[in-house]
């Protein structure tokens, strides 16, 4: 499949209502795993139905190799069924009145297609995927999990060149979820579909994606792999939004500001001038440590002394919850703590773990090297 490109995609439903999607640029790779990311309302599922053409732009355009699907300005609209791209909705929509095997080669029979060479394509997504053995069972006699493999496998056996997935995991309790992200990261790497998967679970798109593109109302925030995601947020929404326990972050520059606040801004300023009057700096729960003597914290660390207020165990580690006055730092740990409620602790950071955001919330990028370097020195 040849690369999807959107150009300036744009969709307002209304005159007077906010755009769903503004502006918005973003590229598609051949045999690429992209996520869309983000909360409720950003605009997601609709980039995906204008890639889809259930919805047509506002203004841009999309292009899908050197061919224009969609575009405003040229009048061109490609309807849905040619445009080779397979939807699996969240509600999995199989035909109950049909076999599992009916339902898989559903759209094998709309094309018409000979009977060996469905037979064939069918059998083979079908062993693929584990439900060879529900063909003459109905959805009804099926769990959530084999409906959902139902659902992909009738995709597959048209072999669409992308597969666009809304959701598909929200309907499925917790171990089935994890099971089906095991599932799509194999159909990924067995079948080299080209995959752009909506969800507003973080850890399903870091778990899944080659690459995640991170929205907001209706604006693209950042796009990249999960670890630039994860180690290099490009903005305080990025960097709030991705992570569990979330990040702490710490605001500078007002008269409210907290102890610990003050105590970082003076940290960052002593150490390096030109980092004075940023905006805030955020720590991820797992870059701090802690410790009860105060003679054990690494020379050069962003540090200070809080009280423990809360031990909370998530199976395989821990949660710590310190506080000092108004000030609470999360952190997590996978040693199990030694440590009780009401212990008086030295927590610590190293100036690389810092992330640094101006006053737009827009992260300094010249700061990791300066932080590097404190580290190295």
């Amino acid at each position: 499949m040849p690369t999807i490109n959107l150009s300036g995609a744009q969709k307002n439903y209304g005159v007077n209502s906010a755009n769903a999607v503004s502006n918005l640029d973003l590229e598609i790779r051949d045999g690429e795993f992209m996520c869309l990311l983000g909360p409720s309302g950003c605009g997601k599922t609709t980039t995906l139905r204008m890639i889809a053409g259930l919805e047509n732009l506002s203004d841009g355009e999309i292009r899908i190799g050197e061919r224009v699907v969609d575009s405003v300005r040229a009048g061109v609209f490609i309807p849905p069924e040619k445009r080779e791209m397979g939807l699996v909705f969240q509600s999995y929509a199989l035909w109950p009145h049909l076999t599992i095997e009916r339902n898989t080669d559903f759209g094998l029979r709309l094309r018409k297609l000979p009977k060996e060479e469905r037979e064939m394509r069918v059998e083979k997504v079908m062993q693929a995927l584990d439900i060879a053995k529900y063909r003459d069972r109905y959805p009804s006699q099926l769990s959530g999990g084999q409906q959902q493999r139902v659902a992909l496998a009738r995709m597959l056996a048209v072999n669409p060149g992308v597969l666009l997935l809304d959701e598909p995991l929200s309907n499925l309790d917790a171990r089935l979820r994890l099971e089906m992200r095991a599932e799509l990261k194999r159909i990924h790497k067995e079948f080299k579909t080209t995959i752009v998967f909506v969800t507003h679970d973080q850890w399903e798109a870091m778990t899944l994606a080659t690459t995640i593109a991170v929205m907001n109302e209706g604006t693209l925030q950042q796009m990249g792999t999960p670890n630039d995601i994860y180690d290099r947020p490009a903005n305080r929404f990025v960097a709030e939004f991705v992570g569990s326990p979330p990040i702490n972050i710490l605001n500078f520059g007002s008269a409210a500001a907290s102890e610990l606040s003050r105590a970082a801004e003076a940290y960052l300023g002593t150490r390096h001038p030109s980092l004075r009057g940023i905006g805030s700096i955020g720590i991820r729960p797992e870059a701090i440590g802690y410790s009860v003597k105060t003679n054990d914290v690494p020379a050069g660390s962003f540090s200070g002394e809080m009280t423990v207020t809360g031990v909370l165990p998530t199976g395989g580690s821990w949660i710590l919850e310190l506080r000092n006055g108004s000030d609470t730092l999360f952190l997590t740990t996978n040693a199990l703590p030694r440590v009780e409620t009401g212990t008086r602790v030295s927590f610590f950071a190293p100036p690389e773990a810092l992330h640094v955001f101006n006053k737009d919330g827009q992260r300094i990028a010249e700061a990791d090297a300066l932080l590097r370097k404190s580290t190295l020195n």
